[in-house]
């Protein structure tokens, strides 16, 4: 009986979509990037992703976004991979992000869906295929509709998955149909975006996931599909369950994670600081709740 193995996932399983530190007034803060990556890989994470949105790539600038790949693939070497954010509403600025990320030492980039514009399926097909044309990197297709007002559809999906560079999804789609579609006909790896589907569509086929709450608890998030591996699918869906109260609290309490992430990692005391206008911080109330929600869980 001859057994196919199932490819390794092009930049790990657990993937954290790292917050960017910034200083008291502001400033990129890249001691404290390079502190919260070296913890993060340190406690289980496989690879980082750079200036997505959790990143707060609407507000950092192109020289923040270098300088942020550099100083983090200092300090985790090639211990995690790096995937850094470069997608906009231009064409030709992603492509011109891709190429700064390229030089600055990421090992793929993330490109979201083009937004506002709401272009139509060719348009957002030629879009990631000119990104992936420009640069020698691995891409991320990034598909969040939420945010963007566009979806890749499946059709499209399946197209672009013929291209060598396009190797993988970060899904937050919220169809699993469609997902499960592409999954079957393509060996695009699926990163769960969205963390209440990490162990759904670890158990489908898909690849592990990129997780904002994997700031927080990247032990607890990765020991999920650690446990799924070793066979004990009733522990996976254990741990599930208990990062649940966490994950709603940091994810859909009204917030963008970006503001309860570092309200938390400020209350730890890690690295973090402000965010950006025109997001502002969490109250002392929500920080408390969330406090409370990672206490929980730490003691589960």
């Amino acid at each position: 009986m001859t057994t196919t193995a199932t490819p390794a996932p092009p930049f790990g399983r657990a993937l954290c979509a790292m917050i960017t530190p910034f200083t008291d007034a502001g400033a990129l803060d890249l001691d404290g990037a390079q502190r919260l990556a070296d913890r993060l890989v340190a406690d289980g994470c496989d690879g980082l992703v750079l200036s997505g949105t959790t990143g707060e790539s609407p507000t950092t600038t192109d020289a923040e976004k270098s300088a942020l790949v550099r100083a983090v693939r200092e300090a985790v070497g090639e211990r995690a991979s790096i995937v850094a954010g470069v997608g906009t509403a231009d064409t030709r600025h992603t492509v011109e992000l891709a190429l700064a990320a390229e030089k600055a030492g990421a090992d793929g980039v993330l490109v979201v869906t083009p937004y506002y514009s709401r272009p139509p399926q060719d348009a957002v097909e030629e879009h990631f295929r000119t990104v992936a044309d420009a640069s020698g990197l691995p891409v991320v297709l990034y598909d969040i509709p939420g945010r963007t007002g566009t979806r890749i559809e499946p059709d499209t999906m399946l197209r672009l998955a013929a291209h060598p560079r396009i190797v993988a999804v970060k899904d937050c789609s919220y169809d699993f149909l469609g997902t499960q579609k592409v999954l079957a006909r393509t060996e695009l790896a699926y990163y769960a975006g969205c963390e209440e589907h990490i162990l759904a569509l670890y158990a489908v086929g898909g690849a592990g996931y990129v997780s904002t709450v994997a700031n927080l608890v990247p032990r607890q998030l990765r020991s999920i599909l650690d446990a799924f591996d070793a066979g004990g699918t009733a522990r996976a869906a254990r741990l599930q369950q208990q990062a649940i109260e966490l994950i709603e609290s940091t994810m859909s309490a009204g917030l963008p994670g970006t503001v309860t992430v570092k309200a938390l990692l400020n209350d730890l005391d890690l690295p973090a600081g402000p965010v950006r206008a025109p997001l502002r911080p969490a109250d002392r109330e929500t920080t408390a709740e969330l406090r409370a929600a990672y206490e929980r869980l730490r003691a589960a």
